[in-house]
């Protein structure tokens, strides 16, 4: 009889409640929080949810959204501007329900690059050209970002020299169809993958 690896049983994520004076509240620890503390426990790793202390309603997302602007607000900038700007723009957008899975799954395979990254630094320490991986996952990356970002601007051709880009016609329609029934396999695999 062979024993089966048996993953630990997950645990329940820490429960964070907000007042109404932006005051956050862990209840594991029983002990007021700052921002800098839930980002600390993103960092390691520790699973949270925000619950509004007088609603009960969640406020993950925006508690995260929060973390991030404070982050930004002091120096320490981690998204481009041109991303952001992206990002706004799908708001309201057809394609918004699938952007959010789209980045996830992309960031997914960042996390992945980013170990092996971490391996490589340890095995190449020695090395002559150690830096010929890092080269190598950093074009990886960039061209998967670009790649990204170019799936979902299908609306538009890229322009002449000095020229604003110009809006497609209907007969690319039926290319676009292709492409996102294209990008929908691609994100049924890698979930499957995952």
């Amino acid at each position: 009889m062979t024993e089966e690896a048996v993953s630990p049983p997950k645990e329940d994520p820490i429960k964070i409640k907000k007042y109404a004076n932006r005051r956050l509240y862990n209840t594991a620890t029983s002990s007021y929080v700052t921002l800098d503390h839930l980002a600390q426990m993103v960092k390691d790793g520790k699973e949270f949810v925000v619950h509004d202390a007088k609603t009960n309603d969640e406020i993950t997302r925006s508690v995260l959204t929060q973390i991030i602007f404070e982050e930004e607000g002091k120096g320490h900038s981690l998204l481009p501007i041109g991303f952001l700007r992206q990002i706004i723009s799908f708001y309201g957008d057809s394609l918004q329900t699938v952007l959010p899975s789209y980045l996830e799954l992309s960031m997914t395979q960042f996390n992945k690059n980013q170990e092996q990254m971490r391996t490589y630094v340890q095995t190449t320490l020695g090395d002559i050209f150690p830096f010929k991986n890092f080269e190598d996952l950093g074009r990886q990356n960039l061209a998967m970002f670009q790649r990204a970002m170019n799936m979902f601007q299908p609306f538009v051709m890229p322009a002449g020299d000095g020229e604003a880009p110009k809006p497609k016609g209907d007969d690319d329609l039926s290319a676009l169809k292709s492409k996102l029934e294209s990008l929908e396999k691609q994100l049924e695999g890698l979930s499957k993958k995952s």
